[in-house]
């Protein structure tokens, strides 16, 4: 085991890793190859060629976004269960005694080549934000910004599998808005229903708990650097819904899940902090039990990072303790896309959930000032 570090960042290996690129104008892509639709070379569409980003790696970091939302937060009328004060996975306003309407809107540059893992991974990941807060989805509408040299079998390969995806979640795709941008982007304006007693938020872990995570974690460092079999692998698990996991934690007897998020651009990490700070304990993760997409702690290994793994760091400075070897570290910190839920429940729950194979056990809550130990 390493020593005790507060944010020690290794001087990472930049492999392929879109965040890193200079974007080079005229002619010539982001990556430094013939830019698409500027007279290069045919061959198969690939979509990281058409973008500087990709995937919520590309969203702000923590510490200006923080910042910008404090200034946007105002009071509003009671029926906003949760809206920016403090903001969470997504907004939620009363309609009724019984029922209240989860509202979540998530959009990216590419992170992947192919068109249709494309809009299935954005749809996953928009979707999640209504699971997050232990809603239904019902309904979706495209997010999206093409350049108009794109062929159009590709835009309608992106728009069909995210349809196919929202399906899979429980809602429909009823429309949406469409811009020309040099960049492609896409995403959804996600809407699910959930009881207004029954919200999920990040707040409400409680000492004592323990902390389930119901996907691996290692997209952001496995996309930059892994074997094609191993990004393959990353892939499928950004395309599955976490609609499964959220109802195995909605079926939970007694109050269910005390706290609930799902991991994405902030790292576990970062999501681990937001946790903390709203319920004001310490969560704790347990480094050597963290699970792993193949291939993750390898590339960790030799060195590759992403961009977010910088921001998240500055971001978390004095607010994560780590005695973890430096990979594994890494892996905590790395931007996640479509990532899983993270859960704070009761013990016993957790021995059920993670005894279905569906869930990791990774942690538990403690009492003290808020923060994130990872040992």
């Amino acid at each position: 085991m390493a020593g005790t570090r507060e944010q020690a960042a290794p001087p990472p290996e930049e492999l392929n890793d879109p965040e890193q690129a200079g974007r080079v104008e005229s002619a010539e892509g982001p990556r430094g190859g013939p830019r698409p639709g500027h007279g290069g070379s045919p061959g198969p569409l690939r979509l990281t060629e058409w973008t500087s980003c990709g995937g919520c790696a590309a969203k702000w970091g923590g510490a200006p976004l923080a910042a910008l939302v404090r200034q946007l937060a105002v009071a509003a009328d009671d029926s906003l269960l949760v809206g920016l004060a403090p903001f969470d996975d997504a907004a939620v306003y009363r309609l009724s005694d019984d029922l209240a309407l989860v509202s979540t809107t998530d959009f990216f540059p590419p992170l992947v080549d192919d068109p249709a893992d494309f809009g299935a991974v954005a749809a996953a990941n928009a979707c999640s934000d209504v699971f997050a807060m232990g809603g239904r989805v019902v309904l979706a509408l495209n997010v999206s910004a093409f350049p108009e040299r794109m062929p159009e079998q590709a835009v309608a390969a992106i728009l069909s599998a995210a349809a196919e995806i929202v399906v899979e979640a429980g809602g429909t795709v009823a429309g949406g808005h469409t811009i020309r941008s040099e960049e492609p982007i896409f995403g959804l304006a996600v809407q699910g229903l959930v009881h207004p007693d029954r919200v999920w938020t990040k707040a409400g872990a409680l000492p004592g708990d323990a902390l389930v995570l119901s996907k691996p974690l290692g997209t952001g460092i496995v996309l930059a650097g892994g074997e094609p079999e191993e990004r393959a692998a990353a892939v499928a698990g950004m395309r599955t819904l976490n609609r499964a996991a959220a109802e195995m934690l909605a079926a939970l007897t007694g109050p269910g899940p005390h706290a609930v998020t799902d991991v994405t651009g902030f790292g576990l990490l970062g999501h681990a902090w937001e946790m903390a700070e709203r319920s004001a304990a310490v969560v704790r993760l347990d480094a050597e039990d963290l699970p792993l997409y193949p291939g993750a702690l390898a590339a960790a290994r030799r060195g590759v990072r992403t961009g977010g793994d910088a921001r998240n760091r500055a971001y978390l400075s004095g607010r994560v303790r780590s005695t973890a070897p430096e990979e594994l570290e890494a892996l905590a910190y790395d931007p996640q896309t479509s990532g899983g839920l993270l859960a704070a429940v009761a013990p016993q729950d957790a021995a059920m959930l993670t005894g279905t194979g569906a869930f990791s056990l990774v942690g538990g809550v403690v009492p003290g000032q808020p923060g994130v130990e990872l040992g």
